[in-house]
Parts: structure tokens; C-alpha cells; sequence
């Protein structure tokens, strides 16, 4: 893992998920493959292996760095900006 400035500027304690899905995955009718929490507003968004990568186009739109796996049993954080486990 590596260290990434981003990290201290997300807040404390960790934001509420928006919900339990991908919630663009769902407007259009596609299934999310993995999810992603945005550490700095809760987003839920499907991974780079499903088809509309919608945690990577939230980073795009918004500039939220962090994001941590939101699948049960995993915790690890990846920075979009610094493109690494943090």
C-alpha cells in the first residue's frame, strides 16, 4: 500500500452509503459486478469490470479521490489519482 495525500482530507467518520447499489446500473438495467463507496460523499458506483465503470466516472464528474471496496469482508481504498492501494 502506498500513502496518498488524499487520504487526510476525507472526512471523519466515513460518509453513509447513498444506498445498497449501483444506482446508475440500475437506472439504465445493468448489473454492477463489484461496488465502490466514495470515501468523501458515499456514493455507490460498479467497478472498472462492469459494463458503465460508474465508481471511475463519479471520480471523473466530481474529483473524489478515494473510493473503498463495498463489497462484504473487504476494506481496501484506491486512489484514483495516485492509481494505488492506499
Amino acid at each position: 500500500m502506498s500513502q496518498c495525500n488524499h487520504i487526510a482530507e476525507l472526512p471523519h467518520p466515513e460518509p453513509a452509503p447513498r444506498g445498497d447499489t449501483c444506482a446508475e446500473c440500475l437506472a439504465v438495467g445493468s448489473h454492477p459486478v463489484q461496488l465502490r463507496l466514495c470515501l468523501e460523499c458515499g456514493n455507490v458506483g460498479c467497478c472498472d469490470s462492469s459494463p458503465y465503470r460508474h465508481a471511475t466516472l463519479h471520480f471523473q464528474r466530481t474529483g473524489h479521490a478515494v473510493m473503498r471496496s463495498f463489497e462484504p469482508g473487504e476494506s481496501w481504498r484506491w486512489c484514483f489519482v495516485d492509481g494505488s492501494i492506499v
